[in-house]
């Protein structure tokens, strides 16, 4: 597992799964963090999921953007700035891949009608400080972190749940439900998958609030919607038709990974015994045994996966964090490489990739690692970790001016102003006048300024 965005939807997924913590302000609501998690394959299933939904809606599938939250609880939601959140354990707890793909159609709806918190005092006071926040906790998470599944937790400034400032109207839920039936119906698949969904929480609506599922606090689970959901069911063309094979498989392959990662070895075991021998089930144990520090029995199942399925980029990525994670470098790179040969256009695979290079004892491989690093920004220019990861195989090289300008913009997007504005006005002293690096170092140095000013002016 790694950091993650729909990419541009998201990013990867590492050890315990890449969790990152975002900045948020606390409300009146009981504090929570906001754990965010990276995982090329399964950002990328999510990304086949959303994309026609999103292409139907009058989206281009990069404008919204999806993030994955470590959470057990069945969640989604939505914020301002075209942002969606899906629980893993949404993910998790959803047998059919209908059931996911409702909820992201249902999610969308809530964005393009522009559905957001019913609660004016509070969305006044603090949405554009949470959503400010979140963003730059996100930021310097991510330059803070590896590029692998669940290596660090960053606390990204005061604690809080944006979920919970969400909380959409009986009116908002219906207009998004019918928007999700529109959009279903108009890409050919069943609605069924929305109302199996809500009945599952819906039957959760007696308990007392603090036992409920936090979707029952942001999303009002009626009779009415339920009924009305079930009509539409009855009146599509596609209410009974299955999901494609192909996504029934990739579903399967996410669930496993997931469990896998977030569940306990025991209740791994349980759900994937030994004697399945499925894809699925192979996955889960060999991601399981390797955080369960069982390495050798990881490694067998997972080369035996890549005996099977030689060009799958994701076996080749869970052996090279094995590996890399065991401390045995010089294994982890090929697999790395080959990683990202096979999905040329990932750039949490070439992020990866450049950081195994850049762990080699007694090699040079920065030209290399830049190489997987540029491929990286071209996709994720605002992920500050690449970018040290850049100034870092700047300096090996001995390009001074390069170093200072990478570390600048590592800084810039971790926060850190005064960091970002040394460094600009060293990369200036170094670079030639003019050229394109200047003028971006130049810039970076006028952005410093500006943020340096307005902490300056708050201050007072």
């Amino acid at each position: 597992m790694r950091r993650y965005r729909l990419a541009s939807f998201f990013g990867p997924l590492a050890v315990l799964l890449l969790a990152l913590v975002i900045a948020v302000v606390p409300l009146r609501a009981q504090a929570q963090n906001l754990r965010l998690i990276r995982d090329a394959e399964i950002e990328n299933i999510i990304r086949i999921y959303a994309t026609p939904l999103f292409q139907a809606s009058g989206f281009s599938p990069q404008a919204i953007e999806v993030f994955l939250v470590q959470d057990s609880s069945l969640n989604a939601f939505a914020t301002t700035g075209l942002r969606m959140f899906l629980h893993t354990g949404l993910l998790m707890k959803a047998e059919d891949p209908l059931e996911v793909i409702g909820v992201i159609a249902h999610e969308t709806g809530h964005i393009a009608a522009g559905h957001t918190v019913t609660r004016p005092d509070a969305a006044r006071s603090a949405s554009t400080a949470v959503i400010a926040s979140y963003v730059l906790g996100l930021a310097a998470a991510i330059a803070s972190g590896r590029g692998d599944v669940g290596t660090a937790i960053i606390a990204g400034g005061q604690d809080i749940a944006i979920k919970n400032l969400l909380s959409y109207s009986r009116g908002q839920e219906s207009a998004a439900d019918q928007f999700a039936v529109n959009v279903l119906n108009g890409t050919g698949q069943s609605p069924r998958g929305l109302l199996e969904f809500l009945r599952l929480v819906g039957g959760q609506e007696a308990l007392l609030r603090s036992q409920q599922n936090p979707y029952l606090r942001t999303h009002p689970v009626t009779a009415e919607r339920i009924s009305f959901l079930k009509d539409q069911v009855g009146r599509s063309a596609y209410g009974q038709k299955p999901a494609p094979p192909d996504l029934i498989a990739l579903h399967a392959r996410m669930r496993a990974k997931l469990f896998g990662f977030l569940q306990t070895p025991a209740q791994v075991l349980l759900r994937y015994p030994e004697s399945d021998t499925s894809l699925a089930a192979r996955y889960a144990r060999a991601t399981t045994y390797y955080r369960a520090g069982q390495i050798d029995k990881s490694l067998t199942l997972i080369t035996g996966l890549i005996a099977d399925y030689p060009d799958d980029p994701y076996f080749r990525e869970l052996k090279g964090q094995i590996l890399f994670d065991d401390g045995r470098i010089p294994e982890a790179v090929p697999e790395y490489e080959a990683a990202s040969r096979l999905l040329p256009d990932s750039s949490q695979l070439h992020l990866l990739a450049a950081q195994a290079l850049l762990e080699l004892v007694g090699t040079d491989q920065n030209e290399v690692a830049l190489d997987h690093l540029n491929k990286t920004l071209l996709e994720e220019p605002n992920n500050s970790f690449a970018w040290r990861l850049t100034a870092i195989a700047h300096g090996r090289q001995g390009n001074v001016g390069m170093t200072a300008l990478s570390l600048a913009e590592s800084e810039n997007l971790r926060g850190r102003a005064g960091e970002a504005l040394q460094q600009s006005k060293r990369a200036q002293r170094i670079l030639a006048e003019g050229s394109p690096a200047w003028l971006r170092a130049h810039d970076l140095e006028l952005l410093s300024q500006r943020k340096i000013e307005k902490a300056g002016k708050r201050s007072n």
